[in-house]
């Protein structure tokens, strides 16, 4: 797209100047995709958890269009398609932050952010009609600075329901996801995880949003996805957003992150001195912001060594998710 004039790059250049990442003035007025787009489109992508890769993919349109939305600047309510944006997420946070459950804070207006809402409204004696209109969203901003700071009600309720979960494998339902060049990988993790007693779902659709919601339908108790890039070394990610992280995501991403490289260390100690070292980072990509459970994306790398170390990862993965479920609110060392 380099130096094309396509109106939609007039478009782009507004977006990312309202998100806080404008672009060189000679750009804009040229209407070109230049080096200056490129490098505001990376700087918004880092900084919203995205793939990092210069380009307009929809998962970057998407999150262009909801960075656009401000609380008060439309009524919220329970609609379909659900409403999807930052000022949905402003609204989550603040209600948790409360004491009001309004669920995951991942921006996504849903049953639990209308109920919170309702309650809300009734304990500031508003009219209980969950819409998020200027008198609720006036009551939220007086209210929230007696909280500045305060985990999300969600944070804290997903780590208690993590306490109380089963701790093996035994009837867990469990979702695996394949993007691309890993379905070895994922069947014989998938052959471990039920030969210890798990309900095992594969999947292999391409489309994040589609295995995000055949996990949800599956009532997965876990998500872990797989997929091969081409880079120097693996990734584990975990959903995470401003002010709140999923407790359990965040835990088994660092169970899956060593897993990796006890793994790798294993195939590659006979051939290399190599060091081996998974990072492990909170995100917001699609696939673990709309999964309604902990979710971990693995990115393996690099291609090469992964496919002949197939079985250790899988061993080694399955392990981590079964140490994972013996004490899912452990500490990360």
């Amino acid at each position: 797209m380099t130096g094309s004039n396509d109106p939609t790059i007039h478009d782009l250049h507004h977006r990312l100047a309202d998100v806080g990442h404008p672009v060189d003035h000679h750009e804009v007025v040229a209407g070109s995709f230049g080096p200056d787009t490129t490098r505001a489109l990376l700087a918004f992508q880092a900084e919203r958890g995205l793939d990092e890769h210069g380009t307009v993919d929809d998962a970057t349109h998407a999150a262009l269009v909801e960075a656009g939305h401000r609380l008060g600047d439309r009524h919220l309510y329970l609609h379909t398609p659900m409403f999807r944006g930052d000022d949905v997420a402003d609204l989550q946070l603040r209600l948790g932050s409360l004491g009001f459950d309004a669920g995951r804070i991942d921006g996504i207006l849903g049953p639990d952010t209308t109920s919170a809402v309702s309650e809300f409204q009734r304990n500031i004696g508003l009219a209980a009609d969950g819409i998020a209109g200027p008198l609720t969203v006036d009551g939220l901003r007086r209210l929230l600075g007696r909280t500045a700071g305060r985990q999300p009600v969600a944070q804290v309720r997903e780590l208690d329901r993590l306490r109380r979960s089963r701790p093996d494998l035994v009837d867990q339902r469990i979702a695996i996801g394949e993007f691309g060049g890993t379905a070895a990988l994922a069947g014989a993790l998938t052959r471990l995880l039920r030969a210890r007693g798990a309900h095992v779902l594969e999947l292999d659709q391409p489309d994040a949003s589609l295995q995000a919601e055949t996990a949800n339908e599956f009532d997965a108790g876990i998500y872990l996805g797989l997929r091969l890039e081409n880079h120097s070394q693996c990734r584990t990610d975990y959903f995470s957003t401003v002010g709140f992280h999923s407790e359990g995501g965040f835990r088994l991403a660092h169970r899956c992150a060593d897993a990796l490289d006890r793994a790798l260390r294993i195939h590659l100690e006979a051939a290399t001195d190599e060091i081996v070292s998974t990072t492990c980072t909170g995100r917001r990509l699609p696939i673990l912001r709309q999964t309604r459970m902990p979710a971990v994306l693995c990115t393996l790398a690099p291609a090469s060594t992964i496919v002949l170390a197939t079985a250790e990862i899988a061993d080694c993965l399955a392990s981590a998710v079964t140490d994972w479920l013996a004490d899912p609110t452990a500490s990360p060392i």
